[in-house]
């Protein structure tokens, strides 16, 4: 027993099947003593005085002799089989066949079944006044009983075989959801489980699979932030370790702001590789602050020469410190990869709000349109441009953060532009 509960324990479907058959059983059970409460007891009483009737006129009548009562009573009793007796309406005695058990005291001349010593006994009030106790009972008391419980089994079989494959079927779909997740425990970031039926198991089946997406593009996301910022901090590092090497043999002026230079640079690289992988992973903006984009941008444009801006918006919602890094990024890209003069356009349409930065660079060609939002990508014409790939990256994922994006915009040919498209509410 102990063993049997803890396998159901264990086990979703056996629960699930255990649960339908034992209520199924119980809806059984209380149906039955319903029955035996309200509509048997109707039933008998209405079927008992149509046999009373039957009776009656089967018997001699009330004021025939005890003699031919008795041989009546004989004949009837022998040939049914059963123990038999006849009384009078004021409960004396008038026949007997064989020893047939009695109804309680309370309920004599009364017309039903009742439970007697040896088990269920018959008692019929005739119209004439006089009633019969008829006692067919020649097996068990536990009888009854025996029959009910062999029936609840029966039941019980029937109802199991029909619920078993369905609570299996819904078991299966739950360990095929285990067993996805146990594969993405186990490092294979590829395990997908397969969607069946349309509901709750369905719907945590697409979940399991959603965050197993997201789980994979994190996990890519960060292994090569970190193989690539492991290749772009190799280059400072090791000026900045030649640079010491050569201040201990000539130390000059020059060289300590060289230093200088690359431990800024080294600085700045580390912050946007800290802001990617904060926002790679998923971590809360505060967006609580109300800001004005236009000022930002007009204190990003005053940073370089020929940068131009126009147009207003309304304030918006958002982490001042991330919005003023993906302006500075859209200004400062266009600045280094394209051409002056460079134009910001700042606008609304419906309910989102769109900054477009323009250069008259060689522009970006079509397969580079989402290569350029990659971490640590340069162009094939771009790699002795100073800046480590990082810059538009930043600008989608804080866009993204907004509940924006950020995109490059097809424009004619000499000239390239990146939007950036924000909601006005969140």
């Amino acid at each position: 027993m102990r063993l049997f509960k803890s396998v159901l324990m264990r086990r979703l479907y056996l629960q699930i099947y255990a649960t339908i058959v034992g209520s199924l059983v119980l809806v059984v059970i209380l149906s039955g003593l319903l029955w035996e409460a309200v509509g048997r007891e109707r039933l008998n009483r209405n079927i008992l005085d149509t046999v009373s009737r039957f009776v009656a006129l089967t018997l001699p009548p009330a004021d025939a002799s005890h003699a031919d009562q008795q041989r009546t009573i004989q004949g009837l009793g022998a040939e049914l089989d059963i123990a038999l007796a006849l009384f009078d309406e004021n409960g004396d005695p008038i026949a007997v066949y064989g020893e047939p058990d009695m109804p309680p005291e309370r309920r004599s001349g009364e017309t039903g079944w009742f439970r007697a010593r040896g088990g269920p006994i018959l008692s019929l009030a005739l119209p004439d006044g006089r009633w019969l106790v008829a006692d067919a009972h020649d097996g068990s008391p536990l009888e009854p009983l025996l029959n009910l419980l062999f029936t609840l089994a029966l039941v019980a079989v029937c109802v199991g075989i029909g619920v078993y494959p369905i609570s299996r079927r819904l078991a299966k779909r739950l360990e095929t959801l285990s067993r996805g997740v146990e594969r993405i425990g186990s490092g294979d970031l590829h395990a997908r489980v397969d969607v069946q039926g349309q509901d709750e198991v369905a719907q945590l089946a697409r979940k399991f699979n959603a965050a197993a997406d997201k789980i994979e593009n994190l996990v890519t996301a960060h292994r090569m932030l970190l193989a690539n910022a492991s290749h772009e901090l190799r280059t400072p590092l090791a000026r900045i370790k030649l640079g010491l090497e050569m201040d201990q043999i000539d130390g000059t002026q020059e060289r300590r702001a060289a230093l200088k230079r690359d431990i800024l640079e080294l600085d700045a690289l580390i912050d946007e590789i800290l802001v990617m992988s904060r926002l790679d992973g998923d971590m809360p903006v505060e967006r609580s602050e109300p800001i004005d984009l236009l000022a930002l941008i007009a204190e990003e444009c005053a940073r370089h020469d020929h940068c131009s801006y126009s147009g207003n918006a309304p304030e918006i919602s958002g982490d001042p410190r991330l919005l003023h890094r993906m302006l500075g990024n859209l200004i400062e890209n266009a600045v280094k990869h394209g051409e002056p003069p460079v134009t910001v356009s700042l606008s609304v349409s419906g309910q989102t709000i769109k900054i477009d930065v323009i250069d008259c660079g060689h522009g970006i060609t079509e397969a580079e349109c989402e290569s350029v939002f990659q971490p640590f990508y340069r162009g094939p014409d771009k790699q002795n441009v100073d800046g480590y790939g990082l810059g538009l990256p930043l600008v989608r994922k804080i866009a993204e953060a907004h509940g924006g994006t950020a995109f490059v915009v097809a424009v004619p040919k000499g000239s390239s532009m990146i939007r950036v498209s924000l909601p006005l509410t969140r």
